[in-house]
Formats: structure tokens, sequence, C-alpha cells
């Protein structure tokens, strides 16, 4: 039965006069009319003894009645504090001392304090890929090599909070969510979705007569679906045991039971899901860092068929992109030819390795462009005679004339087989084509027009954040797709000859540009026949069988023995900027072009031979250079093809290397130039060698890559030549050319060691100069001493902004762990202890931004770089810390650095000079020389004071909490131990092992804590710095508290008294820091509303994570703080609505945190108000609805804002004060206002309802305690609530309370409205008091903003949840301590709830259906008007502001979202049948739960106290 039905049922009874009335719920089995779960309303015995009748009402309608409703609600009723001012919490940590947890019985245990296992530490191996790590095998490994390598190799540590994932921010409600939430609802059965829908027809869908709006047009009693047509109604059934007399307690023992039957368990769950763009909380973890991967192709090569089958023939692939004019693969090399045809090469090659016969290659393409062309080349085994030449017979020749043509094929088999045997070893270019990518990705390779299934075209979203953050910039053109596309079989049959002059990558551009054109010259030339078959698909997600571009075994790789695929490594097109996670030490080798011109003798066939030289002996050839196909896996040497008869030859050919992890100064590239000779002439060697020159791999540390154009050597090189290079002229040595450059080559290398950006390198060797203590260092021309060190490393530091930004942002984790590690552990140099702090944290600072701004793409909704957030969360560990299991100590040995000088601390190091050793720690004394000098100078500077800067009151030096802050716990005992016991004052150890000898002690180091330094940088930073860090703060906050984690897990201080894990100057210093980003929110609120908005975010983040590692009532002061900085500024700021909307986003953030129940202390018992200041309440005591006695304090101040509440409920009092002060008529920015707030307290309703902790009913009754203000805030909303019954006649409760306010206002002595005196009586309404309430005149008391219908239905569906959940025995006695007026707008509030939820009938949902899916198509063609220019954008956005809801004004609504007075579960405007079936159900029971909550509401008010004290209602599920 439909609430309206339900009301004009009881209007009827009402008219029968009984005395008092009994409120019955009927199910189904009894009545055989109407569905399960109706409610029915009869009338009860005639004998109601305990029960309030109409006449004790009317007997207290004379008393005195209290004022309007918005009688000042910024007046604290209790303490007298102001809504606008935040009263100061209680010490939380002192209440929780008082109080143990054990004191609770039962569930409630669990909301006392936070579980002990709170915080963990977890090591989370990091994905490896491959089946065997990627790691060196060489056994010596220089510092640089050997930090990159521990890098990749270690776990990731995280500081992880086992409960976050129940949280708002991690946890959010969506539409998805609640869909699933709502899987098993019964259908309820009402009278209009049975009858009423099924008369309607689309004819009369738009008549307004046919609406479910107005109560009094149709009667909705059993009978009003057949009042015109009574002959045919059918007769409803007999109720049983009506008139049977019956104990009132029976009755309503038995109602009770039969309302709570069939029940949902979560209200919320019925109603749509909080706006997602409310949700600033929303947070997620970070993806771990991961390789990164573009599209990926997978390439297999089938076949290769010529005309004649001669000699062998070997391919290579690579993919060329037209508009970057670049390479973006390296080679992949494959060998097709039978075994007859590998035969032939018999005498020259190896057993070939299982690594060489791959047929598959797998291509990543990071940019996906229509300008990719797949490169197809072929080479043979060099001949006599020049490529026109060889390429002859295959472009004559055919199949089909085998027979015709015997002879001169067994003559070329002949030739062929000679050549093999001689010159097998070397190659020469034959021929080439090209496939264009774009051609099977769009046309032959596009799925089926049929097929529907979008996923096989574009990634899922996983997939594409898996691959990297390069993905929101690689989607080229949706016609280059490469990731999705219908696999493709091709058939390449023309192939063009290589032209000797022309083999250059440049060349070949001009010539893949030139196929494009649909009169390519490439046509016109007569081709080399051949059939190559080659699959092109996408690759799949996991494939078997394949290797990494080193060579190892990806998983999953079942059997070694089968034929792999290979992955080939790409080279973008443009920047990549993703870090390194694995070991990678590749160099690619290009030579490009060599001049011989001036070159006497015979030098024709030229051939260039490469190898890696460890040193100068010619045995030392390191096997590194990567085989091609059907050879050896790796080589000490590889070979150019030779260009026949050419003294200058270009080259296409690619070396691949794989670099040793230890490159030495002694370690090159020789390159040999040799004379092949072709024909065999007696006494003439096959091979001359002509030339030599050579590149050093290493000078000053750098590792040497980039062009080289080289002189060439006719004479061997001399001994030691390997530390000079060939620019050098050496004495006695004959040059070609005159010692000009004459061969030109390039190399390029990938590496996850060597940065190739000279800052970076520069930074790095410095570092590890500094760890290694090798001293003197030769950097570039300067020889590093101890003395010149120092000023080196400051200048490598500020000029780490200058770096390129691809290394940078590849190397950023090496960067980020080496800045910290320096401002952790500042080195000792000469025996001084070298204070980098200040520019290691400025560079920090410079860093970040850099990253920040190469990613700005890739960053998400709160301007989070997920590169960054990936690092703090996985990688970053506290500098010199290594965990040996969760929650262990760190295996080095610490001990704190005091006067004492043990066996440990050599003298060199002068600490009796320096005795002060942590810049965070002024305690200590400074003496001049000491680290502290540089902050100290700082410090005075800024002119800040450390002890009383930002610090309440009660927390600064001498305050009443101060001691409990900075007394050491032990005093009396050995000050080493006390610091060790505790968390210790300093942040500052000297490591060393005492007991070791001198001579192989470990350098002695200086260790801080990063957090404090943190903290401490930040406050005293310039205002550059401080712009860069502000920019990017959240980063900042999230290493601290990653730092402060892991001090407490490592350290092993969990168990600490939160008091004192923390010392007292760090906690100085984040009250300032606190303070000093506070101000910067307000102060660029109006200038920077983007950057203030994510400081505002990156502030409340950074509190909630201390709340769950520091004192929380210190916490709490900095929030309250936070508050009076906004609340001052509020007075003057020209638009407080902004400051106010940050406020609210910095309220829900902060409330979303996992504990958020438990650090609102509801399980403490509230004090009743110290202050005998009346309230409103206690003022209208007299005129208490139906008691006598004086209203209980305590109860009255758990249902407003009272000092008392705010005070205990320190988070929920914020909550709801942000939302009382919203509600306020005269609130500026109001509607917007009011949509946060509400949808701030929505969100966190709907987190309880989901959690698994709060399911228990008694558990979830303490929560609703929290939220006992809404309802007085709602009740006194009222008058401004949308009208959901609007209509003739229908805001009758409403309308007539708001007249008994205006005209009683200050009458205390007058009487009731009779209407709402009637309503409390059971009475039935005066028909002359239904007025509509827009017909009205505007009272003071409704004077303001209005709220939305959807701001309203939210704030109503949360007071409905309040009711449900609260204790009955509570809201009983609130009950009756109300006056009259507060009591009718109560009624009045649960008559509006009962209207806004009331079921509209399946035919509703399909007329506004059809009406959105017009709005929508007339909006789609009024947007392309604008955008045609037939209407102005102005005009278009007036006229949309001018027009109004067919459902009631509408506000805010962006581009008619929605239509509906209420949010439905879908923004789509063609609805299928199901979702709209769906919808129609989920209403349907959302209006049978609301009318039962109001049902329940109605019997605990009616209830005499004494009924619901004793027990007699429980909690309802």
């Amino acid at each position: 039965m439909a609430a309206a039905e339900r009301r004009a049922f009881a209007h009827k009874i009402n008219s029968l006069d009984f005395p008092c009335i009994e409120w019955i719920y009927w199910p189904h089995s009894q009545s055989s009319q109407g569905p399960a779960g109706q409610a029915f309303l009869f009338p009860g015995p005639p004998s109601c003894p305990r029960r309030t009748v109409a006449a004790e009402v009317r007997k207290q309608v004379s008393r005195e009645r209290s004022g309007s409703p918005h009688s000042s609600r910024r007046c604290s009723s209790s303490l007298g504090v102001p809504l606008t001012e935040v009263i100061e919490p209680l010490d939380f940590e002192d209440v929780l001392q008082s109080r143990p947890p054990d004191a609770e019985p039962g569930p409630l245990r669990d909301l006392v304090e936070f579980p002990a296992d709170d915080l963990e530490l977890l090591l989370q191996s990091r994905e490896c890929r491959t089946t065997e790590p990627a790691v060196p095998e060489d056994g010596k490994l220089d510092a640089q090599v050997r930090a990159a390598v521990e890098m990749y190799a270690e776990d990731w540590i995280i500081a992880h909070r086992r409960y976050q994932h129940l949280s708002m921010a991690y946890s959010p409600i969506t539409t998805e969510t609640q869909r699933e939430r709502q899987k098993g609802l019964t259908r309820q059965v009402f009278e209009q979705g049975a009858s009423g829908d099924d008369r309607s027809g689309p004819e009369d869908s738009d008549d307004p007569r046919h609406s479910s709006g107005s109560l009094d047009d149709t009667p909705r009693s059993s009978g009003a679906s057949g009042i015109f047509d009574l002959r045919n109604l059918a007769a409803d059934s007999l109720l049983p045991s009506l008139l049977e007399r019956a104990a009132p307690e029976d009755v309503d023992r038995r109602n009770e039971a039969l309302r709570r039957q069939h029940r949902a368990r979560a209200l919320l769950t019925l109603y749509p899901a909080p706006d997602e763009d409310e949700a600033v909380e929303r947070c997620s973890r970070p993806e771990p860092p991961r390789e990164h991967f573009g599209r990926r192709i997978l390439v297999k090569c089938l076949s290769l068929k010529f005309e004649i089958e001669i000699e062998p023939i070997f391919g290579i692939l690579a993919l060329y992109d037209v508009r970057e004019k670049k390479k973006i693969s390296e080679n992949f090399y494959f060998d097709l030819n039978s075994d007859s045809m590998k035969g032939l090469l018999r005498a020259h090659s190896t057993h070939p390795a299982i690594s060489t016969l791959a047929r598959s290659a797998i291509f990543s393409v990071t940019y996906p462009s229509p300008d990719i062309f797949l490169v197809i080349k072929l080479e043979k085994v060099l001949q006599q005679g020049d490529i026109s030449e060889c390429c002859e017979p295959y472009m004559v020749m055919k199949e089909v004339d085998t027979a015709k043509n015997k002879e001169k094929l067994e003559k070329l088999r002949l030739a062929a087989e000679q050549f093999c045997t001689r010159l097998g070893r070397y190659r020469m270019p034959f021929a080439w084509t090209a496939v264009h990518l774009a051609n099977i990705v769009s046309s032959a390779g596009q799925p089926d027009r049929d097929s529907d299934s979008e996923g096989e075209r574009r990634p899922a979203w996983t997939e594409r954040r898996r691959r990297g953050p390069q993905d929101r910039m690689s989607c080229g053109d949706d016609a280059c797709s490469f990731s999705g596309f219908r696999p493709a079989t091709l058939t390449v049959t023309n192939f063009f000859k290589q032209e000797a002059e022309r083999l250059s990558d440049e060349d070949l551009f001009k010539f893949l540009a030139d196929m494009r054109r649909p009169s390519s010259l490439l046509r016109r030339l007569r081709p080399v026949t051949a059939q190559l078959k080659i699959d092109i698909s996408p690759a799949p997600e996991n494939p078997h069988f394949c290797l990494s571009p080193e060579l190892l075994h990806v998983k999953p790789y079942p059997d070694p023995r089968g034929r792999p695929t290979k992955e080939i490594l790409e080279f973008p097109a443009r920047e990549v900027y993703a870090p390194h996670t694995s070991y990678r030490n590749l160099l690619y080798v290009y030579p490009h072009c060599l001049n011989f011109s001036s070159r006497q003798g015979s030098v024709r066939n030229l051939a260039v031979r490469v190898q890696y030289m460890a040193s100068e002996d010619p045995g030392q050839a390191l096997p590194v250079i990567f085989g091609k196909s059907s050879c050896s896996e790796f080589t000490r040497e590889a070979f150019t093809p030779v260009v026949y008869h050419n003294k200058s030859p270009e080259f296409y050919e690619e070396f691949k290397l794989r670099l040793p992890a230890c490159v030495t100064e002694n370690h090159h590239l020789l390159f040999t130039f040799y004379h092949v000779s072709c024909q065999p002439r007696p006494g003439a060697a096959l091979e001359t060698p002509v030339g030599f020159t050579w590149i050093p791999l290493l000078q000053h540390g750098r590792l040497r890559t980039g062009p080289f154009c080289l002189p060439v050597s006719v004479d061997q090189p001399p001994p030691s030549y390997s530390v000079l290079t060939p620019d050098v002229a050496l004495p006695g040595m004959r040059w070609v050319d005159g010692h000009k450059g004459v061969f030109s080559v390039e190399l390029t290398a990938v590496s996850s060691v060597h940065p190739q950006d000279p800052h970076l390198d520069k930074f790095f060797t410095l570092v590890h100069v500094l760890e290694e203590g090798a001293f003197p260092l030769r950097l570039k021309d300067t020889v590093l001493s101890e003395g010149t060190v120092e000023q080196e490393l400051r200048a490598s530091l500020a000029a780490l902004r200058l770096a390129s930004p691809e290394p940078l942002v590849a190397f950023s984790h090496h960067v980020l762990d080496k800045l910290a590690h320096l401002v952790t552990r500042p080195p000792v140099i000469g025996g001084q202890i070298v204070n980098l702090g200040r520019g290691a944290f400025e560079a920090m600072a410079h860093v970040v931004s850099l990253v920040h701004r190469s990613l700005e793409a890739a960053q998400d909704t709160r301007g989070h770089c997920p590169l960054l957030a990936a690092y703090v969360y996985y990688a970053f560990r506290l500098p010199g810390t290594e965990p040996s299991f969760p929650g262990g100590a760190p295996p080095v040995t610490v001990q704190p650095a005091t006067l004492a000088r043990g066996p440990g601390r050599p003298a060199s190091l002068y600490l009796a000079r320096s005795k002060s050793i942590s810049s965070s720690n002024p305690d200590l004394a400074v003496v001049p020389g000491s680290v502290d000098d540089e902050v100290s100078r700082i410090l005075a500077s800024k002119g800040i004071d450390r002890s009383h800067s930002w610090v309440n009151s009660a927390y600064a030096p001498g305050g009443s909490k101060a001691v409990l802050r900075r007394a050491p716990p032990y005093c009396g005992a050995d000050p080493r131990q006390a610091i060790d016991r505790s968390a210790s004052r300093t942040s500052s150890y000297l490591e060393g092992a005492s007991s070791a000898p001198p001579a192989t002690q470990p350098r002695p180091t200086v260790q801080k804590l990063l957090h404090e330094e943190l903290a401490l940088q930040w406050v005293v930073s310039g205002s550059a710095v401080r712009e860069a860090v502000l920019q990017h703060a959240w980063f900042f906050f999230q290493l601290m508290v990653k730092s402060m984690a892991l001090h407490l897990l490592l350290g092993q201080r969990l168990h600490t008294p939160r008091k004192l894990r923390f010392p007292g100057r760090f906690l100085d210093d984040i009250t300032a820091l606190v303070g000093s980003v506070g101000l910067e929110v307000i102060t660029r609120v109006h200038k920077d509303t983007e950057l203030a908005e994510r400081l505002n975010a990156s502030l409340a983040f950074f509190l909630g994570d201390l709340l769950s590692l520091a004192d929380r009532g210190f916490v709490f002061s900095l929030v309250r703080a936070h508050y009076k900085q906004v609340a001052t500024r509020l007075q003057s700021a020209p638009n407080q609505a902004a400051l106010l909307l940050l406020r609210v986003d910095f309220t829900r953030i902060l409330c979303s945190h996992e504990h958020y129940v438990t650090l609102n202390l509801p399980c403490c018992p509230m004090s009743p108000p110290a202050s005998p200041s009346p309230s409103v309440s206690s003022t209208t005591s007299q005129s208490s609805t139906f008691s006598s006695q004086a209203p209980d304090p305590k109860v009255t101040s758990m249902f407003e804002l009272s000092g008392p509440f705010r005070q205990q409920h320190f988070l929920a009092g914020l909550l709801l004060t942000e939302l009382a002060l919203a509600l306020e008529p005269e609130a500026e920015g109001a509607s917007l206002l009011h949509k946060k707030a509400v949808s701030a307290v929505h969100s966190l309703l709907c987190g309880h309802d989901a959690d698994p902790r709060y399911a228990e009913a008694s558990v979830k009754a303490r929560v609703a305690e929290l939220y006992l203000p809404l309802l007085s805030l709602a009740r006194d909303t009222l008058p401004r609530l949308h009208d959901f019954a609007e209509g003739p006649g229908q805001r009758s409760r409403l309308a007539s309370m708001l007249d008994s306010d205006t005209e009683g206002e200050g009458d205390v002595g007058s009487t009731i409205n009779p209407s709402v005196a009637m309503a409390i009586a059971g009475g039935p309404l005066a028909p002359g008091s239904r007025t509509s309430i827009s017909q009205g005149p505007v009272t003071a008391s409704r004077s303001g903003c209005p709220l939305s219908a959807e701001s309203s239905r939210t704030l109503l569906v949360c007071v409905l949840w309040v009711l449900k959940n609260a204790e009955p025995a509570l809201l009983q006695r609130w009950a009756a301590d109300l006056a009259l007026p507060q009591l009718g707008r109560l009624l009045d509030m649960l008559y509006l709830c009962l209207a806004a939820f009331e079921y509209k009938g399946k035919k509703a949902f399909e007329r506004i259906n059809s009406l959105t899916f017009k709005k929508s198509l007339d909006m789609k063609a009024r947007l392309e008007e604008a955008i045609l220019g037939t209407i102005g954008a102005r005009q278009e956005m007036v006229r949309r502001s001018r027009e109004r809801s067919p459902f009631g004004n509408q506000e805010n609504v962006r581009w008619r979202k929605s239509v509906t007075h209420w949010k439905q579960t879908s923004d789509r405007v063609d609805k299928t049948k199901d979702e709209m079936e769906h919808e129609a159900l989920v209403d349907g029971n959302l209006a049978t739960e609301a009318s039962l909550v109001v049902l329940d509401t109605l019997e605990i008010i009616v209830q005499p106290p004494q009924s619901l004290t004793a027990g007699f209602l429980t909690p309802r599920q």
C-alpha cells in the first residue's frame, strides 16, 4: 500500500473519533487482500490505559510555547560557544587511558580504540616478469651499479593500514556497488503498480490528472482503484480478531514483530549512491611500478618462398615511423630457409642456440600512428657481382620454367654453393619491402561490423593503467589502435632490390613516404618476386615461450625446448616517462658510412668487424654481441654486410651488445676494416685488414654514446691505445685521409644503470665517490679532493633542475633515494660533517616539479603524479635500514651520538666540537662549526620561535600537556638507555661497530630522521623553494607519513604511548607547517583556486594520516587551529562561499578516516553541560508534550550541537556544524553548500551501512548517536525543504506549522495551531488550513535559499537512517521532552518523508525516461545550433537558466544531467526496460522501508517513557 493510501485510510479511521489510535502492521499471511509487507492502520481496543489520549494533548495546548525553529543555531545551547567557533576537543589519549577498552561489553569493545594490528609492515615481492632475475653475472661491481642492482632486486616495503580499505576513500559507494548490494530485493506490490498503471496508457502519460502527485484527487484506500466501478469491485477479506480484546502490550509486541519482518538491513542501499563529483576523499592505492609497454603486436613469419631456390636468404624485421623519421624498434632476425639451404653454411656455422631460431616477435608501439611501417629486409651470402646482378635471376626466372632453365639453375646452385663455402660468414644486401600497419589495423584487420564487443577493439581500463603513464598520451588515431584489431595473415609478393648507393635510413624514409603516394615510383620498378607469409595480430596478455630483449625466459615458459618468441625492444618515437624497474644494460652500435675513396690499394669490398674489448690484448674480446639467426647466442665479433666494389659504402646494420655491469676505462669498441676478396686468387688472403679505429666507452666515469665521426688508422693501434681517443694523433701512426674523420658510427645505450645525462651522471658520481671515499677523483678536466668535493656536490645538487626530463624520470627512484640519503646521512668529509639538508631538500623540490611537469597528462583528478605516488607507497624506505622481517628492528646497530667518546667513534670526527648533530633538535647546544650552524642562521633570519610558533596553548612549553610530550620517560637511568627505550628526542645517530678494531670499522655516518628534516626544511625554506613544494605538497606530506610509519614499525615503537612517539620539537615543526600551509590555502583561494583546492585536500589527508600515527589529541588541536584560521579570514574574505566550500571538503576528507567512529569516542559517557546557561529546550521544559518532568540535559545535549557533543564527538561535531551553518537561511552560496554538506553526511552514512564492523544492531545504534543532532537540524530547516507534496491542498501540515510559528511569535501564552494539535491528537485535519506553502506569505523563518529537491531528499533519507538505527529508548526520551511546536515540526518532517519517498509507479519511470530522452535530443540540437553559430552561447545559457524542470525548480542542473527531482542510478537517457524495472523495484522497497521507519518513529513517540526504558522496544534491524 502506498504512503498516500495509508494516510487516506488513516484519516478515514480517525474520523471515527476513537479515543486513541493503534498502529498495527498486518502481513499478507493474515489477510487475503493486499501484498506481503503492507502496512495497515487499525483502531485499537477501546481501553488504552497507558496511551496518551487526545484530551491530554488538548490540556497542554494552552501551555507555553518555544520560539522560532531558527532561533540562532549559530549559538551553542549548552556552553555558549557559537557554531562558528570550534570548541576545544577532549584530550583523546587521556580519555582512553581513563577508560580501558574492556569496559565496554561485547562488540562495542571494538569501538573504543584502534585495533592493535592497525599498522603493519608488508614486504611485497617485486614483480619479476622473467623466470630468472635480471642481474649481472659479473662478480665485482662499482658503487653505482651495485646500488642500482640492489634497488631493482629489493622487495617493496609498504607501511600498510590494515583497515584502510573500509574507509570511504578506498571503498566508495558507487552505482555499481549499490546495484550489487540491491540483488535479492523483495518485489513490493502496490495497488498503484498492480492496477493503476495498467489502466493508464501512453495517450495519458502527460495528463496531469493521471499523475500520482495529489492525494485528494483520488482516494487511495483499498477501494480507490475502483471507485468509479464499484459494482465490479471485489470485497475485502475480513480481518480476524479485529474486535477481540487484547492487552495493549501484546498488541504492541505483535505489531513490532510484524514490522520487523522482511526489513531491509541497510536503508541507504535503496537510495542512489553519493554523487561522485563531490567525493573529494576518493583515492586509490597506486599501481606498483612496472616495465613500460606500449601496444603490443605479434608478428609471425610463416614462410618465405622464391621462384627459384638456389641459396639461403635471411630476413630482418623492424618498425619505422615515417612522420618522426625514426626507427622505433630494434631488429628481429629470422631464418626461414630449408634444411638443405642451411646445410650450405655448415662450414661457417656452429650449433645454433634455440634463442636464434625464433620466427615470431612481439613489437611494442607506445605512440600509434598511421605512418608506421613494418620494414622487411632480405640478405644473402656475399658473392661476386653487384646487387643488380645477384637479383637478376630472381626477377627473370619463374618456377614454371624450371625445366627449361634447368642448366642455368644448376650453374647458379653450383656457384652459390661455392660462395657459401668460401664467403659464408659475410652477407650482402638483397631486397626489401614494407607493410603499412595502418592498412592492417583499419581495414582488413578491423573486426566484423556486426561485432558489438567494444572490448575487442579497445583495451580495458585496468589493462591501459597497467601499461604505464603513457596511455593517455599514446592514443593515436582511432584507426590505428594497435591493441584490438582482428588477426590478419598477409602474403607479401613484391620486393624491391636494394640499391648500393641508397642503403641509409634517410633513403629508406624517402622510399616509405613515396610508397603512400598513388603514383609511387617504386611501383614502376621491376620487383623481385617472392611469397612471404606473415601473421599480424594483437599480442596475448601472457604469451608462452617468450624471451625478453636480454634473452631471459618470460613467465610462463613451460618448456625450454620450445621455439621461442622474442620481445623486441622499442625505441619510442617520442619521450617515454617511466621509471626503470629492472636491470637492463644494452648498447646498440650503428655504423653509418665509411669513406675510403682516398685510401690507396685494393679496398673495394669493405666489411667492418666490431669487437667489444676488455683490454688491448686481442684475446680479450668479450662474447657480448647478440647473435642474429641460426647461430650462437653471443659472439665475440660481428661483421657488416658488404657492398660489392664500393670504396664508400653505406650501412644499415645494427649490432646489439650486452654491456658488462662494470665498465672500466680500458673497455672499448674496436672497429677493424677488411677488404674481402670475392674471387679466389692464388696466394691472396680471403680478408685483408685495411684500417683500425676504436671508441673508449668510459670517459670521466660516463658512458660515451651518441654519433661519432672517427679517423681510421692504417696501422694497428699501439699499446695502451684504449685510454685515448682516435682523435689524438699518436706519433708514428699513419691515418687515412690525413687523420680526418672517415667513419661515421652512432652508439645508443638502453641502460637502467647509466643515465646518459651530464647532470645526473655528475650527481651520481659524486655521491658514490663520497660513499666509497675514493679520493682524488678526476672529473672532466679537474681533479677533486676532499677539500673541493663539497663545493662540487652543492653545485651538482643545484644543477639537477637542468637535467633532461626523460632520464630524470627514468632514474627518479635513484635520485630521490640519494637525496633522502643526503638529508638523513650528511657525509663526513675530512673528519667534518657536511650539512647538505637544505640543498638536498631544494633539489628534491625541483626534481618533483620536473617529474610532475613531464607527466602532467597522466595525473589523476587530485593532481597527483602516479609515478611519484608509487615511489612513496612502494619504493621509499628509510635510508640505511633493511627490514629483516615485518615489524622487526633494522639490523644495523645504532647508538645515539653523545659527548662520550666510545671505541667506535674515531677522533677525526671532532664530535666533541660537533655536539649537535641534528638540525631538527635545537635543544642540544650548537657551537661554531657544528652541523646546526646553517639551520640556526636560517631560523634567526626567519624570526621563527620553534617552541611557540603555531602551537596550541595546551601544547606550548609550560602548558598542561607539554610535560606529557616533552619529558623523557626515564630520568634516573642511563641517558643512552633511556633514549633507546623510548621515542628519542634526538633524530641523529652515529653508526659504527664499537667492538671492531679501528682498521676494520666502516665509515662512520650521522643518521637523522627524514620526517623531522623534511618538516624543518619546509618550515624554514625560502620563497622560491616553498612555492615549488606547495605546488606538490601532497608528495612531501606522504613522504613524511611513510617515514614516520617506518620509524615506528622498524623501531618497534608502536607500543610506545602516542604522546611519546615523536619528540616535541618535531611536533612544533608540524604545528608550524600546518599553520603555514593552512594560511596558504586561505590566501590563495581567490587567486589560484585550483592550487588552493589541492593544498586543502593534501593538508586534510595529511592530518588524517597523522591520526593513525601520532597523538590524536595533538592532531585535533591542529584541526581546531586550522578552523580558527579560516573563521578569522571569513570575516574579511571577499568571497566567503569559496572558503566555506573548502572547509566542507576539508571536513569530509578528515571524516573519511577508517576509524572515524572510534575517533568520535562513541562509547564514552557524555558529561552534561557544565555551564548553567539555558538552552532552547530547557527554557521550554514546562511545555514538554507528555512529561511533566524537566528535560534531561544529558539527552538534550545528545540531540543538539551542544558543547559536550562537539567536544566529545569532535569530528562528527565538525561535520554537523558545517551542515548547520550551510543550512542557515543567510548562508552565502547556499545552494552549492547545501549539496556539499548534505552529500558529506550521506556519504558517511552509506559507508556505515556497508561497513561490516557496524553490522550489529547495538553497534549501529551507538554509531547513530553521532548523528542525533541531524534530527533537530532537519526539523528546524523544514520550511526550506523542497515541497514533494506540492499541489492544491497538499502541504497542510507544514503550512500550518509556519502559520503558527509566525502568528504566535513572542506570544508565549497563545495556543498551538489547531492543525498541529489535531495531528498530535490523531484527529482529522482542518480543511481550512490546507494551503500551499508557495501561496503563503514569505516569513522570516522561510527566508533564504531553499534546498533543492535532490538535497532535500538526501537530507531526509539521512534523517530516516538515524531514526531507523538509533536507540528507541533514547529517541523516546528526546521526543517526550520536545515542546509542542517542536513535536509538530517533527511530525511534519515525518509527513514530508512519506511524500518524498512515495512510490510513483513504473509508468512514472517510463514517463521520466521519455521526457529525459526528449530533452536530450532537444539539447543536442541546440548545442549544434550554438556550435554552428545560429544561436549565441550567452543566449543559450540565459535560456537554460530560465527553464524549469517538470518536477519543480532545479538548481545547478548541468546540461540536464537529471530532470527528475531525485537522482536516478544512471545518467543515461535511453534506459532499457530491465533497468526501469530495477529502478521501480528499488523505489518500491525504499518507499516501503521509509513508511515503516515512520511507523516505528510514531510508535516510539506515542509509547510511554517507561516501556522503552525497560527495554520494551529493541533496536530495529
